[in-house]
C-alpha cells in the first residue's frame, strides 16, 4: 500500500498556539450607604448602574445611598439597581463598593472571601483593619493603587484636579468674607491690581489651582522642591508663570504680599512643613490659607484640621481653611468622577471571568489589590504596621 508522501510545509515544526480562554462573569454588587463622618459621595451614579445591568448585572443599593450626593433612590431603581433598606442584606453582596475603606462593625455584616473596592486611606488605618480583612478572607482593592494604562493612578489624579480647582473657588468666597475678608473679588479688573496667589506644590493639585487662578486673571507664584515638577507644571499651563524651589527668604516676600496660599505639598509620610508659624504673622490680615494637604499634616504650621460644617478659623488675623477631604464638598463632581474611573474596571473584571482571572490579566488592577483572601499582597502597607506581606506576583500567576 502506497504511503502518502508528507508535504514539505507538514514537514515543519509547527508553533504551538496556547489560547487562554476567558469566560464571562456575572457581578453582584452593593452599595451602601457612607458611614463615614463628612463623607457625601457614592461610587457608581445611575447611569452607570444602568451600563452594569444592562450588561446582565445586579446592583444593590442601600435606600438613601445616593441623596447627599444628589442622586435619588428613584434615579437608581429607574437604572435598574435593586433598592432596599436592609443594611445586612446590601453588606452581603458578594462584591461591595464604597468610597471609605469598611469599618470594624462594618466588617462583622460582611461574608468571608467577599470582594471590597473602596479607598483605604492608609494614613487613617491601623492594625485591626488588616486583621479584620485577613479573619474574613477579603481580597481587597484601594482606588488610590489601581493604574491606569499610562501608569498613572486615575482616582487620584481625578480627586486632585477637583481639589485644585475647589482650593481656589474656597479662597474666593473666603476673600469676600464679610466679618474677616478683605472684599476682594478674586482675579483682575480693569484698574484693580491682580489677586496675588502662591501655590506650595506642583503636583496635580497645584496644577489645577495655577490653571484656574490664572483662568481669573491672578498672578500666581508656585513654589516646590522638584524642578522636574515645576518645568511639567510651565508645559501643562502653556504660559510662563514664576516658580521656584522653596527657599526660604523667596518664600517669606511672596507670602507677605499674598492675598492667598494654597498648601499643595505631599511627602512619603507627613507633608513637610514649609511655612512656619513666624512666616504665618508676616502676611497681610484677612489674607487667605487654603491648606490642601491637612489631610496629611498641612504644610503651615499654624494649620489645623477643620470640618465642612466649620471649616474656617483666624489665626494671626489670618483666615485658614484647613478641611480633609474637599472633593467630598461637591459631593456630586466627586461622584461622578469616580464613577467614570472604576465602572471601566468594573465591566473588565466581569468580561475577564472575575476578579480572579481578571487581575491575571489586568496589571493596574493587580496592582490596586492590597488584600488577596487575606492574605495582604502590598510591601508598603506590610512594612508601615510591621505586618507579614507576600507579592501578589507569588500568590496571582
Amino acid at each position: 500500500m502506497a504511503l502518502t508522501p508528507f508535504s514539505k510545509s507538514q514537514l515543519l515544526p509547527q508553533e504551538e498556539k496556547l489560547e487562554i480562554s476567558k469566560q464571562r462573569s456575572d457581578l453582584f454588587i452593593g452599595i451602601p450607604k457612607e458611614s463615614s463622618y463628612q463623607e457625601r459621595r457614592i461610587c457608581l451614579t445611575p447611569d452607570a448602574v444602568n451600563s452594569l445591568v444592562s450588561e446582565g448585572h445586579r446592583v444593590m443599593i442601600e435606600s438613601g445611598a445616593g441623596l447627599s450626593a444628589s442622586y435619588s433612590d428613584q434615579e437608581f431603581s429607574d437604572a435598574g439597581a435593586e433598592i432596599t433598606a436592609d443594611t445586612k442584606k446590601v453588606f452581603g453582596c458578594p462584591m461591595l463598593l464604597k468610597i471609605s475603606p469598611l469599618t470594624l462593625e462594618e466588617f462583622e455584616l460582611v461574608n468571608p472571601q467577599t470582594i471590597v473596592i473602596s479607598a483605604i486611606q492608609l494614613k487613617t488605618r491601623n492594625r485591626d483593619y488588616f486583621e479584620a480583612l485577613a479573619k474574613k478572607k477579603i481580597t481587597a482593592l484601594a482606588f488610590e493603587y489601581i493604574k491606569d494604562e499610562d501608569g498613572t493612578y486615575p482616582a487620584v489624579k481625578s480627586l486632585s484636579e477637583i481639589a485644585g480647582v475647589a482650593s481656589v473657588l474656597i479662597a474666593s468666597e473666603l476673600m469676600i468674607n464679610n466679618q474677616f475678608g478683605k472684599g476682594l473679588l478674586f482675579g483682575n479688573i480693569t484698574g484693580v491690581p491682580p489677586t496675588e496667589v502662591v501655590i506650595l506644590g506642583a503636583g496635580t493639585v497645584g496644577e489645577f489651582a495655577a490653571k484656574s487662578a490664572l483662568g481669573l486673571g491672578a498672578s500666581v507664584k508656585v513654589f516646590d522642591n522638584s524642578i522636574t515638577k515645576l518645568r511639567r507644571l510651565q508645559n501643562n499651563l502653556k504660559q510662563s508663570i514664576f516658580t521656584s524651589t522653596i527657599q526660604q527668604k523667596a518664600l517669606l516676600k511672596a507670602l507677605r504680599r499674598c492675598d492667598v496660599a494654597i498648601g499643595a505639598m505631599r511627602g512619603k509620610e507627613r507633608c513637610p512643613v514649609v511655612v512656619s508659624e513666624a512666616m504665618v504673622e508676616l502676611m497681610k490680615k484677612g489674607s487667605v490659607i487654603v491648606d490642601v494637604s491637612i489631610d496629611t499634616g498641612g504644610c503651615f504650621e499654624t494649620s489645623e484640621v477643620t470640618t465642612h460644617e466649620k471649616p474656617t478659623y483666624i489665626n494671626h488675623d489670618v483666615i485658614h481653611y484647613c478641611v480633609p477631604n474637599i472633593p467630598s464638598r461637591y459631593s456630586k463632581t466627586a461622584s461622578l468622577s469616580i464613577s467614570n474611573i472604576i465602572t471601566p474596571f468594573l465591566l473588565q473584571i466581569a468580561e475577564d471571568g472575575g476578579i480572579e482571572k481578571a487581575i491575571r490579566y489586568n496589571i493596574g488592577l493587580k496592582n490596586g489589590v492590597y488584600t488577596y483572601h487575606g492574605i495582604l499582597s502590598n510591601k508598603a502597607i506590610g512594612e508601615w504596621f510591621n505586618l507579614n506581606y507576600s507579592d501578589i506576583n507569588l500568590i496571582v500567576f
